[in-house]
């Protein structure tokens, strides 16, 4: 039997991440939401633990935030232009907080726990790409910052921004960037 994908295979070998400023409204409803969560949640999970969880931040929660943002960015750096360029990620149509959240397991490591919430992103990024989104994985202080995060995106103790998935339609196609020299990277037992 034949378990080939010659489409899954072009769509892996092209795609490419959108970032947020190339990003433009409208963004994913609801129920299209859900759907990109449903199949990003099909993501490898050793004792099917599930330990992240999603919280989807609106176009009006992005304008309540960033502000908030901004200025946390500045007093925490002192720099006017990493305050505005924070912000600005905030002006996607979308975004989708993938939050860290190990379960304790006397089976599964956390760090397994961990790098299965970075796969629920990179799921994310792809299913909204492949669903014809512009989307991007990003991080950066309201992300990074635990402060900012438990305040503003709920995360609780014992929890991490593992990614901000920003979702919209697509603008312009972004260049291509210099992809990894495989052999370089690669060694052979």
């Amino acid at each position: 039997m034949d378990h080939r994908n010659d489409a899954a295979q072009t769509f892996l070998a092209t795609r490419r991440s959108h970032p947020p400023k190339m990003l433009r409204e409208p963004g994913p409803d609801r129920d299209q939401i859900l759907r990109l969560l449903t199949l990003a949640a099909r993501a490898p999970d050793h004792g099917k633990l599930e330990p992240w969880r999603f919280v989807v931040i609106s176009r009006a929660a992005l304008d309540r935030i960033k502000p908030d943002l901004h200025a946390a960015v500045l007093q925490a750096t002192q720099d006017q232009a990493a305050a505005d360029k924070a912000a600005s990620a905030f002006d996607s149509p979308v975004v989708v907080a993938v939050i860290s959240s190990p379960v304790d397991s006397s089976k599964v490591p956390e760090w397994e726990q961990v790098l299965s919430a970075g796969a629920v992103c990179l799921g994310l990024v792809n299913a909204a790409l492949a669903s014809g989104w512009g989307a991007a994985w990003m991080t950066g202080f309201a992300a990074l910052d635990q402060d900012f995060a438990a305040a503003h995106l709920g995360v609780k103790p014992g929890e991490r921004v593992a990614g901000l998935i920003h979702i919209g339609s697509r603008g312009e196609a972004p260049p291509d960037r210099p992809r990894p020299d495989i052999n370089a990277k690669t060694g052979w037992l």
